[in-house]
């Protein structure tokens, strides 16, 4: 993360920092509204969290890493929180089994909102005494934290309700769709090219440090894949040839059974139905919008099938660099990937509506450095095993994403919004 150089945080920054501190912490709350107390208990696999754990666990990190550290006089709101709601820092202490969030019953929803309120002071408390520079960065990097739950927490949502017999909607409306622009190539020079963050603004630390690539000149499509294509991949037996995946790809399919993206399924009629946070919709209406919740093996699988291949995380970084953050991104209420807008003489819908995959390993850039300390651990130990999505998707905040941002995740990962954008060589 990006530091400020000055021993007190100056006053500019720290009324933006107090400002956005309120903005964040407001918006958790309101992504939970739709949601019963019954709802914020569920954890329908492993992979996700109940939404009660996520409003508990991002207080957590601003009463660890921050209260307890920057506030002599701060009085934590429970001597148990630190190790019940903590995730994977095994410097700071032990911590619950993933899997088991759900079995907490107790404590109480209130007393998550409480522990919530009482932290929030504290941190208003301090802000309005002036922090020193490493707690304000510290400051920052929890509202970045708290955005990626904010994600989660729909995600995680999403595939609870998918689980309930009942399907139910976590919000009401349809999700019209107009008809997809035509798919069209755009050439980038190769080259030696720098990729990384640079300038005085947020980034996390795995996004450092700003370094040269070198890339053969590439074409990237216009737009992600979307519905209807990866259907005719899904008509032509894709999840059934061999050929098409990488071993453990295959391995994966047939031990899980996969036959379609997550949320796809046949009706008695054979209609296929499509689960959104809206609920059930008809595949046909959704056909002309970006396909998502498919692993890294669906969307190399697909790539081969088409005759491409996915781009690497440095041929999508230079693609983004000079296109605006805008997009359909949380802000839009939509909550579902859209079809593509006009064309373009640039790539379109690189920022939100899917996490597209891409053909890198997630590993540290040369010369990377993790902060030292249990804050250390917050990316650089999971640089093993995981591959590389950029761009964010339609439940991303507009405010936590950008060109160099780094998501990652296990290949087989399919809960995530995550879809793919095609990449070739040119000849």
């Amino acid at each position: 993360m990006s530091s400020p150089t000055s021993s007190a945080f100056q006053q500019d920054r720290l009324a933006d920092l107090i400002s956005r501190f309120s903005t964040v912490r407001r918006q958790s709350l309101a992504l939970c509204e739709p949601l019963t107390p019954e709802d914020m208990m569920v954890q329908s696999t492993p992979e996700a969290s109940p939404a009660k754990w996520h409003l508990a666990h991002t207080t957590w990190f601003f009463e660890t890493f921050i209260l307890r550290e920057f506030s002599p006089r701060y009085a934590p709101f429970h001597p148990d929180f630190l190790w019940l709601f903590n995730s994977y820092y095994n410097s700071v202490s032990a911590q619950p089994e993933k899997k088991l969030r759900s079995t907490f019953s107790r404590p109480s929803l209130s007393a998550i909102l409480n522990y919530r309120r009482h932290v929030d002071s504290a941190v208003e408390s301090l802000l309005a005494a002036g922090i020193p520079q490493e707690a304000a960065s510290r400051l920052d990097l929890g509202l970045h934290h708290e955005q990626q739950h904010q994600e989660l927490l729909l995600t995680d949502i999403k595939h609870a309700l998918w689980a309930n017999p009942l399907q139910p909607a976590y919000r009401e409306g349809s999700l019209a769709s107009s008809a997809a622009q035509p798919l069209q190539w755009h050439e980038f020079p190769g080259g030696v090219h720098e990729i990384g963050h640079s300038g005085p603004s947020f980034c996390f630390d795995n996004e450092l440090p700003r370094h040269k690539v070198y890339l053969e000149p590439f074409r990237l499509a216009s737009r992600p894949v979307t519905c209807a294509e990866y259907l005719e991949f899904i008509q032509d037996g894709g999840y059934h040839r061999s050929d098409l995946w990488l071993s453990d790809g295959w391995t994966t399919v047939n031990s899980e059974h996969w036959t379609a993206p997550l949320y796809w399924s046949q009706n008695d009629m054979g209609e296929w139905m499509l689960f959104t946070l809206r609920g059930p919709i008809p595949l046909t209406e959704l056909l002309s919008t970006p396909v998502c919740h498919i692993s890294l093996y669906e969307a190399d699988a697909y790539a081969r099938w088409r005759g491409m291949r996915l781009p690497t995380e440095f041929e999508w970084e230079l693609a983004a660099t000079t296109a605006p953050v805008t997009g359909n991104l949380v802000e839009s209420s939509r909550l579902h990937p859209a079809a593509s807008s006009a064309p373009s003489n640039h790539p379109s819908q690189l920022y939100g509506d899917v996490w597209e995959w891409t053909a890198s390993a997630y590993l540290g850039y040369p010369g990377f450095q993790p902060a030292p300390g249990a804050i250390g651990e917050y990316n650089a130990k999971f640089m093993s095993g995981q591959m590389v999505l950029r761009g964010g998707s339609c439940v991303t905040p507009a405010s936590h994403i950008r060109a160099t941002y780094r998501n990652f995740f296990q290949p087989a990962t399919r809960w995530q919004f995550s879809g793919l954008r095609l990449a070739q060589n040119q000849s």
